[in-house]
């Protein structure tokens, strides 16, 4: 082999090289023919040789941490979805524990969530949208939610007041948004702080007084995960975005293992006061770089994860109308069996970015949910719960229920209906018409039978 006449030059055949493997092994992969019964997951990457490149390119900076393709992501996201601010993160988790986190800062003042406070949420979702609060001593009051909309009872919102309430921290589930127009008005109306947990739902869209967003920027805070389930991946990773350069400021603290300085890594002294400030009882002049003005922690993505990210934001939009493209298809190649299974509806006022599509067996079928997803999966299509369907019943509860914790507004009767009935099936863009029909096959002769 001819010797690289430089380092620019070694990068474009090594990523020629990449390209040529990804071709060569991986296309085959995910173009090779779909013959009915061969597995259908619920979810997998989508992905060319751009993002393997591009992960190549990140590796051989050999940067590891957040670097330059982070700083690009971050910019580019922000662009994309609306907001002033984005920070990349580990996970989606993580996300979910810095936006909690940083409510609870003291510069916040009387709106700080100390422990005692209140957060309304929900029981019929994912435990990491209220774990942050149970883990710093907050304390959850979970209200029930709506069938087929899957999301949070606006009408319960009133009777979960109380004067410890600080904040309303609750996920769009499957893509489908909450009421964000009744919620919003809520957070408004009694100065809450309002965290949307977007995990589930990038891309979704949704219009208030003629005005349309995305979902995740219409609170104070949003939150992202980009697990390679999710509508795009980094592999691992998440976001944490806002309007608010106040809050921006605090998540950067809380996610840079609560530091007071802002400098990004590898770069000093921005402020030029490095050395002449004074903080809390340090000495005058303490290393900025070392006063910490939180208890934070080190939750940043590396370099390599968001250089995948970037070229995976590059083919979103596509991915956002191939998951509309599938729901739809699958909705109505079952509105036949809709005396046996009840299907979901789109919110009010939204246009979904759909993470899965969620059925509920109706007991009048004489059906058990049980036996539809035992015939549907032994038919090697894979299927899945609305995950913890009432995480209040869940063994991570067992030395805390019943005590004052957390609250429960009602009897989350349909939470429990959730629990015992309902489950969802994949829509994900690899999925083609083919792929869906058959599912749907499957579903159908699960409940007829």
């Amino acid at each position: 082999m001819t010797k690289w006449k430089n380092e620019a030059e070694a990068r474009e055949q090594i990523k020629s090289l990449v390209a040529e493997y990804y071709n060569d092994f991986k296309k085959p992969e995910q173009d090779k023919p779909f013959h009915p019964g061969d597995r259908l997951s619920y979810a997998s990457r989508v992905y060319d040789e751009k993002e393997m490149c591009s992960l190549v390119d990140a590796a051989l900076d050999f940067w590891l941490t957040t670097g330059r393709f982070s700083d690009e992501f971050e910019k580019k996201f922000a662009e994309w979805i609306g907001v002033k601010f984005a920070n990349l993160v580990n996970s989606g988790s993580s996300a979910n524990l810095i936006a909690f986190m940083t409510l609870t800062a003291p510069e916040l003042g009387d709106r700080q969530i100390k422990k005692g406070d209140e957060i309304i949420t929900v029981a019929a979702g994912f435990p990491t949208t209220i774990t942050p609060a149970l883990q710093y001593g907050a304390i959850p009051v979970f209200v029930d939610v709506t069938v087929p909309q899957y999301n949070i009872d606006v009408t319960q919102l009133e009777a979960a007041l109380s004067p410890k309430t600080k904040a309303v921290m609750i996920a769009h589930t499957l893509g489908n948004p909450f009421d964000l127009k009744h919620v919003k008005e809520f957070c408004d109306k009694h100065n809450l702080w309002l965290v949307e947990d977007n995990c589930d739902a990038l891309g979704t869209k949704y219009t208030i007084d003629g005005e349309t967003r995305f979902s995740g920027t219409w609170g104070d805070i949003g939150t992202s995960s980009f697990y390679p389930p999710h509508h795009m991946t980094m592999g691992e990773g998440g976001c944490v975005y806002t309007n608010n350069p106040s809050l921006n400021r605090l998540i950067k603290s809380f996610r840079d293992w609560g530091r007071d300085c802002v400098c990004p890594s590898g770069r000093d002294n921005l402020c030029g006061h490095r050395f002449d400030g004074q903080f809390g009882e340090l000495p005058q002049g303490y290393d900025h770089k070392y006063v910490y003005s939180h208890f934070g922690y080190n939750l940043k993505v590396t370099d390599m994860q968001a250089a995948v990210g970037v070229e995976q934001l590059k083919k979103f939009p596509a991915f956002i109308e191939a998951r509309r493209h599938n729901w739809d298809r699958l909705h109505k190649e079952l509105e036949s069996i809709a005396d046996k299974l009840i299907l979901p509806e789109p919110a009010e006022n939204s246009e979904p970015s759909w993470f899965g599509f969620i059925v509920s067996v109706r007991p009048e079928s004489g059906l058990t949910r049980n036996q539809v997803t035992k015939y549907v999966e032994d038919h090697n299509i894979q299927t899945r719960l609305l995950f913890s369907g009432n995480i209040i019943k869940h063994p991570c509860f067992d030395q805390i229920r019943g005590t004052d914790a957390y609250r429960i507004i009602g009897d989350l009767k349909q939470t429990d209906y959730i629990m015992n009935n309902s489950f969802w099936v994949g829509v994900y863009p690899g999925m083609t018409d083919e792929k869906i029909d058959y599912m749907a096959q499957i579903i159908k002769e699960a409940v007829t039978k």
